[in-house]
């Protein structure tokens, strides 16, 4: 892979201004958007990119900081998903408060935001308080966003208690956006400054990225990502104006400046050293780009990546119209093609010929993987397996200099594990996906060489990229991002059936 992005330049870099913020205050709060952990969007776009970088650059600062969680009440009753770990909000924060832990940082509390007496939200709260996490809740801010004089009273933060913190750096995170982050952050600088501390509030979000070009794909792959809100990339009119120098913001930063400016100013009763929204972010991942070329190239091939994401996902009813004319209109900005994508014309191919051999009635679901030395392979549905775990086998095998004549798994294994899993699921015509496939694997590798060969070549799929004609299950897509593999799908159905087809 092409290196476009050194990150020991962007930690060096991003540690030392954060700290240089830091100094302007007691305590500073951090909002921290986009993901801490995995991201794997950042990583895609910006080839060479650790997908901790964040929580690492934390690390190198744990014994100046500490982390509040916020989580959206409205997220956790109606089973809000992170789309990508398929998990739901409220265990997504039980996976963060984790993995802080494992890197050492303390977690100091979450809180509960636009909290409304949701049963599922109580539950949640005491799943948390009896693990022995602190829990805050905090209720919609009366008067936000225009009234200001009732915003900045004890009956708007002020109703709102005041969470215990005794580090200068408190870094608020979510699972996800709109989780009450912001909020959070200027509650607690209501409550510092009212009790005589010099407290201040950054924003560390690393897209768009404010130094680099509005129209650059790097910035672009931030709108094909953010489709479902509705952002847009905009030049920040108030940074030109303040320094006569081009920045780039997304428009919900821009829109609510002027009004979040008068709230910090109505909270600290002095005026603002922020200028402009750019004023107010640490993001320095600029400075990390060693290689414009490889960026642009890779965020192109993210914004396909999403195209395919949002037109499966408005074939199975998550995504509305617009968000799909969205993505259409960003692709044919930078004249891109889904065939753009190498490894779609190979699996389109495959599955042609399928229907040629076949005939009309045969779905002719197909897969193809693109291996990280250029090489595509091609699986096929069949009546034990679908054509994701097919593919996974044909790479495997390839990897391991395995003959295709070869077969991996017995027979006396796959056969038993396809009758239960019709018994159980109540469908006749039930074939194993990815997961399925690699479990049964794994049981011959405890007697099979050869199997456990293949077996130990599934770590060199990371990275790879691979496309499926038809919607892949849960199992078998969760199955691919857990091997690193970039999955997309054609928004075509593997099937008519409705429940058995999920």
């Amino acid at each position: 892979m092409k290196i476009g992005f050194d990150p020991k330049k962007y930690l060096e870099e991003q540690s030392k201004f954060i700290l240089e913020r830091v100094n302007d205050y007691d305590k500073l709060y951090l909002e921290f958007g986009g993901k801490l952990l995995f991201d794997m969007h950042a990583k895609r776009v910006l080839p060479g990119f650790d997908e901790n970088a964040k929580i690492k650059l934390l690390q190198k600062l744990k014994d100046k900081l500490e982390v509040i969680i916020c989580v959206y009440a409205g997220d956790i009753e109606r089973n809000k998903i992170r789309g990508d770990f398929g998990i739901t909000y409220d265990l997504d924060v039980l996976r963060l408060i984790d993995d802080l832990r494992s890197y050492g940082l303390d977690v100091n509390s979450v809180v509960i935001t636009r909290y409304e007496d949701q049963p599922s939200a109580n539950i949640f709260m005491n799943k948390l308080e009896r693990r022995n996490i602190k829990v805050y809740t905090h209720r919609a801010t009366k008067g936000y966003p225009t009234d200001v004089d009732t915003i900045v009273s004890d009956e708007g933060y002020g109703k709102n208690p005041y969470i215990e913190t005794t580090k200068p750096i408190v870094v608020v995170t979510a699972p996800g956006p709109g989780s009450g982050k912001l909020a959070t952050c200027l509650s607690q600088l209501y409550h510092e400054n009212k009790n005589g501390k010099i407290a201040g509030y950054s924003k560390f979000e690393t897209f768009p990225v404010w130094n680099v070009p509005l129209k650059h794909p790097l910035n672009i792959a931030y709108e094909a990502a953010t489709v479902d809100l509705k952002d847009i990339n905009m030049i920040d009119s108030f940074h030109v104006d303040a320094y006569n120098q081009i920045a780039v913001n997304y428009n919900r930063d821009i829109e609510t400046f002027p009004v979040l400016k008068r709230i910090i100013e109505r909270i600290t009763k002095k005026e603002s050293v922020f200028k402009s929204p750019t004023d107010m972010g640490v993001n320095r991942v600029g400075y990390g780009i060693v290689d414009d070329e490889v960026v642009q190239e890779a965020s192109k091939q993210e914004i396909i990546r999403r195209y395919f994401k949002v037109a499966c996902e408005y074939k199975k009813g998550y995504a509305d119209t617009d968000s799909l004319e969205r993505i259409k209109l960003i692709m044919e900005e930078l004249s891109l093609k889904p065939e753009d994508r190498k490894v779609v014309l190979p699996a389109r191919e495959r599955s042609t010929k399928l229907k040629e051999e076949e005939g009309e009635n045969c779905v002719g679901s197909a897969m193809a993987i693109e291996l990280n030395d250029g090489t595509i392979l091609t699986g096929k549905a069949s009546e034990v397996m679908d054509a994701a775990a097919a593919a996974l086998l044909n790479a495997i095998k390839y990897y391991g200099n395995i003959s295709d004549e070869i077969h991996l798994i017995s027979p006396v294994i796959l056969e038993p594990i396809r009758e239960l899993k019709c018994k159980m699921s109540g469908n006749s015509t039930s074939y194993l996906n990815s997961e399925e496939i690699l479990i049964a694997l794994s049981i011959c590798a405890a007697t099979n060489h050869t199997a456990q060969i293949a077996m130990e070549k599934l770590l060199m799929l990371k990275n790879c990229q691979a496309h499926s004609t038809t919607i892949l299950s849960a199992v078998d897509e969760q199955t691919y991002r857990q091997l690193g593999i970039d999955v997309t799908s054609d928004a075509e159905f593997a099937s008519e059936s409705l429940y058995y087809n999920n």
